[in-house]
């Protein structure tokens, strides 16, 4: 079995037993809420917390990229045990994370020659980036080595789907991705934009449609379009909620019954992304012909 070690970031959204299970070193993003920082090296919040608090007053969390001295310390803990890391970043489309690991693995191949270091910008968020850690898990399993699990990622990449929507305009707004006109009008009239992650990592529009339960529809909806020769590699679809868990079942409910598929990880959306998308969201993750 292949012997390095597989790192991802907070950002991939994936459950610790999960994390446990594999082995899979995991470096956190920071976010502050009300004066106090959370994440990176410090204590976490109660994520069900973090949601009522942005729910229920209002609150604004930040985020912080992860800077290239902290991966520098984390990658050369890891050299400690290991000659070989790959590491699966957050995509550079919407942090400079991926920048400050490539930065960091720079410095440490100039002090350990012998060491090897791979950074691969997953162009993924959430349970996207999740997911593409979890086909990395797959190779790496198969005794796949560090080169050939990279070089399959970065050839399949652009066939790791993202589809979501979310429950409040409002985040969208101060994130820069609607108006404040819309934002208001369209939370008035019930309009649940779709979104996805594009080829770049960036997050872009797709459409939109009103009330909530054809917004949940509508991404199993675009999951039968993307995958029409795609299926049978959907092993393992994931779904991630911001804080709404039953809406999270009735997507895996209706993926089920229209497609059959029967492995599913669903999980929370952690702060980082939770911070800019908000209360309610709901985003599907699967292997298409495109994004």
């Amino acid at each position: 079995m292949s012997t390095f070690k597989l790192i991802t970031d907070s950002t991939a959204d994936l459950p610790q037993e999960y994390l446990n299970r594999y082995d899979i070193g995991c470096i956190k993003l920071s976010y502050t809420l009300d004066g106090q920082t959370y994440g990176g090296t410090g204590e976490e919040m109660d994520w069900k917390e973090f949601y009522r608090l942005m729910r229920e007053e209002g609150k604004l969390p930040t985020t912080s990229q992860i800077n290239p001295e902290e991966f520098k310390s984390y990658f050369e803990e890891m050299l400690k045990e290991y000659s070989e890391i790959l590491y699966l970043a957050f995509s550079s489309g919407l942090s400079g994370t991926y920048n400050s690991a490539m930065i960091a693995a720079d410095m440490l191949r100039e002090e350990y020659p012998d060491c090897k270091i791979r950074v691969v910008d997953s162009l993924c968020a959430s349970l996207g980036e999740g997911l593409f850690v979890h086909k990395a898990v797959q190779l790496k399993e198969q005794g796949k080595s560090l080169d050939e699990v990279a070089s399959w990622l970065e050839d399949n990449k652009r066939n790791l789907v993202h589809v979501f929507t979310v429950d409040d305009l409002h985040h969208l707004h101060r994130g820069g991705r609607v108006s404040k006109t819309t934002a208001i009008i369209g939370t008035l009239a019930g309009i649940k934009p779709i979104l996805h992650v594009d080829d770049e990592g960036h997050l872009v529009a797709l459409s939109k449609v009103r009330g909530r339960k054809k917004s949940l529809l509508t991404l199993v909806d675009l999951m039968e379009d993307k995958t029409k020769d795609y299926l049978s590699r959907n092993d393992m679809v994931m779904i991630s909620h911001g804080d709404a868990l039953e809406d999270a079942k009735f997507v895996k409910n209706e993926i089920e019954k229209r497609f059959g598929i029967e492995e599913f990880l669903i999980n929370n959306i952690g702060p980082t992304i939770g911070a800019h998308s908000g209360p309610g969201t709901i985003a599907l993750f699967f292997m298409g012909t495109s994004r």
